[in-house]
């Protein structure tokens, strides 16, 4: 309408001149439109005030239309732009490792001089936890593992390792998993369970380079009744491997020890 109200002010040379810019922006807008060059409302006005009135119509719908797709195609632009895919890196040094949100700390409160190189403080993954539970065998001690329930008894196992100078297991069972997310929020499928586990795992991997200290962040007996929490487990695990190159957790237990040796 604004459009058409526009042209309407003009006559003769001017909305001759007026219509071909118009022209030549709907048709970069709305390829194979060449409406404009049909129309032809500066000669419809010569000839009549009807046809002239019919044509102002049709360019002003012609141009809105225009302007229309050209907002469209600009929107898709943006939205396309504010996509950002995060491939997954490999890590080119330990800083790399370590949680993003607490990554600027200058020194490490702990080091671990006699375990291997590739040992770190926060949660190992891959060839670092291998290395540590080699460490471990080969010299003859256990790592102690605990099942926690909340995130007081996770920083409980870390204050412990820190002044004992060792590393640790935190782990998280199906129903401490569920107690961690909270009683009142909905278990159906597992749901609380995979939010409580997910969380605990987020918040070990945050403290626990706070305290300095290792730690193997696994999850406890997954019976066959239990598979749909595990399930949600390796999601979370996949997501966070997307943008951070390692898993959310270290490890996993699945316990098909109730089951039929033929299944």
């Amino acid at each position: 309408m604004a459009s058409s109200l526009a042209f309407a002010s003009l006559s003769g040379p001017a909305a001759r001149s007026v219509a071909t810019n118009a022209a030549k922006h709907s048709e970069a807008a709305l390829p194979g439109l060449t409406a404009f060059e049909q129309l032809r409302p500066a000669e419809a006005a010569e000839n009549s005030a009807g046809d002239w009135g019919l044509s102002l119509g049709v360019l002003g719908l012609a141009v809105g239309t225009a302007a229309v797709a050209a907002r469209g195609s600009m929107r898709k632009k943006i939205t396309k732009s504010r996509k950002v895919v995060r491939a997954a890196q490999p890590f080119s040094s330990l800083e790399e490792k370590r949680f993003p949100v607490l990554s600027r700390r200058k020194e490490h409160v702990g080091s671990f001089p006699k375990l291997p190189p590739s040992i770190y403080p926060g949660v190992l993954s891959g060839q670092s936890m291998t290395d540590l539970l080699d460490y471990a065998k080969e010299n003859g001690f256990a790592i102690p593992a605990v099942n926690c329930v909340s995130s007081s008894s996770i920083n409980a196992c870390l204050e412990a390792a820190r002044k004992m100078d060792a590393p640790i297991i935190v782990q998280f069972s199906s129903g401490g998993s569920q107690f961690y997310a909270g009683k009142g929020l909905d278990n159906t499928a597992f749901h609380a369970a995979i939010a409580g586990a997910v969380s605990g795992a987020y918040h070990t991997r945050a403290i626990s380079e706070q305290y300095g200290v290792p730690v193997i962040l696994h999850t406890d007996h997954c019976a066959k009744d239990l598979l749909p929490w595990f399930d949600g487990l390796l999601e979370a695990n996949e997501r966070y491997f997307e943008i951070h190159g390692e898993p959310l957790f270290s490890s996993h237990m699945l316990d098909l020890s109730e089951e039929p040796l033929e299944e």
